[in-house]
């Protein structure tokens, strides 16, 4: 066994930590990069597999989904096996599940691999901030998370953005190939330098019955908010997993209240300043993740970007908020990080509502900018996040929250882009039939229209036979292409009044007194 305390010795305190931060940040970045590397190619899975976003947004769904149950085993993975061996399982893991999403024929086993992928990421995720926050002391902890927050805003970005140019270049599959090499790397350097955790004890045995209670809970979740447009709200279908989803839930909660309960400890619960924090996480995560599971796809279907273009929309932003998170999570260590908290959710707010605007005709750096203008606001809020969460718990309890931290940040993602993707559907729906209904003779602009398209026929030498099939089929297109700008236009939208509901545990939050540590 590599003796990292050794290492460290041999190296300096300082060189050491910048290693461990290094490698940390680079395993972190890979699996934010995976959360988000699929958006850009759903058009084009779209086509290939003839599914709609209902079914394609479970290449991105099914990956936060499998992040929020393998979340609750990271603390007995941990304590069972310790924290080097649980970081180079978790990258082997991962690199699995990568291969088998490239490979796969089908698009359910391409699904399964983002299960596979999802579960290493959800257990590495809490351990990497843990790790940072245990090897930084307390007055430099805001910028630890800082340095872990900036993994997120730039893999955010730059994952979009490197999808597109693989896509166009090499095809759709090789998307989930990416981050593998950085993934290697990081296996490799872990394994010497990732440390051990201090006070390690034996976890006891694995809660199996609790952990498939809450598999249960998130896969039929999943299954309403996936199904319900299609199936029907109130179908004898949706009914009956509802039913199985509360029974799951409560199940959960009791199975932790037993002795035998070890997948999550409910007394952080206690903690009414931790509580409000996971709000704002939960919240935060629902917005945030939407909207970038949302404007790569925007782009291609209502505005015909292609994928390198559509995936670089959120490339400037990312730059912003590489280079500004390190700086707000030291604010978070100077001030106050509710007030960081407010004001970040504000930019972050003003900025959604300013892109529902979004249409064909809206410029690349007009959506550019306001999607960097928002996140500004997430590099302001998310160290704040969780460096106000973490300082709100003793010591013996950090690992614990940390991991209901993301398990709050990715269900509400998993949420978020659920029902982004409902509300689109619905609204796209509902938008085609009002604009078809207002397509008749009475119309100005439609007969407009009509004759417009036959002049250009008659120009083009089409016979007067099929004016009429071709000009109505062109109807046909403008009335589709309108309904789904509308639509989207309404799931931003949502996208804002969910960032604007983080006000409200933010402003709680603020009238509460930071623990001192």
């Amino acid at each position: 066994m590599i003796n990292s305390e050794a290492i460290a010795e041999r190296l300096g305190n300082s060189v050491y930590r910048g290693i461990v931060v290094t490698v940390a940040l680079m395993a972190f970045f890979v699996m934010v990069f995976a959360s988000t590397m699929a958006n850009v190619a759903i058009p084009n899975v779209m086509g290939t597999f003839g599914v709609g976003l209902d079914k394609a947004q479970f290449l991105t769904s099914a990956f936060l989904a499998t992040n929020v149950t393998s979340l609750l085993a990271n603390t007995w993975l941990i304590a069972r096996f310790g924290q080097p061996a649980i970081f180079s399982m978790c990258l082997i893991v991962f690199i699995f599940g990568s291969f088998i999403s490239s490979f796969s024929p089908t698009l359910d086993m391409i699904i399964f691999g983002r299960v596979i992928q999802g579960f290493g990421a959800g257990v590495i995720q809490p351990l990497i901030m843990v790790l940072l926050f245990e090897i930084f002391p307390p007055e430099k902890r805001g910028m630890a998370m800082g340095f872990f927050s900036m993994g997120v805003g730039f893999a955010l970005g730059l994952a979009p953005a490197l999808g597109g140019i693989v896509v166009d270049l090499l095809g759709w599959r090789y998307v989930f190939l990416i981050p593998v090499p950085v993934a290697i790397i990081s296996l490799t350097l872990g394994v010497i330098f990732v440390p051990e955790r201090k006070g390690r004890t034996h976890p006891g045995r694995f809660d199996y019955i609790g952990y498939a209670l809450m598999c249960g809970f998130v896969f039929c979740l999943m299954t309403i908010l996936g199904n319900g447009q299609r199936w029907g709200w109130v179908s004898d279908n949706i009914v009956l997993i509802t039913v199985v989803l509360c029974l799951s839930f409560f199940g959960f909660i009791y199975s932790q209240r037993r002795p035998s309960g070890n997948l999550m400890d409910l007394d952080v619960f206690r903690n009414f300043r931790f509580c409000t924090v996971i709000c704002v996480s939960f919240f935060y995560g629902m917005a945030s993740f939407a909207q970038n599971y949302a404007f790569p796809i925007f782009s291609q279907i209502v505005q015909g970007y292609t994928p390198t273009l559509a995936g670089s929309l959120l490339l400037p932003g990312a730059v912003v908020a590489a280079l500004l998170l390190p700086y707000t999570g030291k604010l978070a260590d100077k001030f106050q990080p509710t007030t960081i908290i407010f004001a970040g959710q504000f930019i972050f707010i003003v900025s959604a509502f300013a892109l529902a605007d979004a249409d064909v005709n809206t410029v690349f750096w007009v959506i550019a900018f306001y999607l960097m203008i928002g996140r500004l606001g997430i590099a302001m809020t998310s160290p704040c996040v969780n460096s106000a969460a973490l300082a709100a718990l003793p010591p013996e309890k950090v690992n614990t929250g940390a991991g209901i931290v993301n398990l709050s940040l990715m269900l509400g993602g998993t949420i978020g882009i659920s029902f982004f993707v409902v509300v689109l559907e619905r609204r796209i729906q509902l938008h085609g039939e009002a604009l078809t209904a207002t397509q008749n003779a009475a119309n100005d602009a439609t007969r407009a229209l009509i004759g417009e398209v036959h002049r250009v026929l008659g120009t083009e030498g089409i016979p007067g036979a099929a004016h009429d099939t071709l000009a109505y089929k062109y109807l046909g297109d403008v009335v589709e292409a309108q309904a789904n700008t509308l639509g989207f236009q309404d799931g931003f939208i949502w996208c804002a009044l969910a960032a604007a509901v983080t006000l409200i545990p933010a402003t709680i939050l603020s009238f509460q007194k930071q623990r001192r540590r």
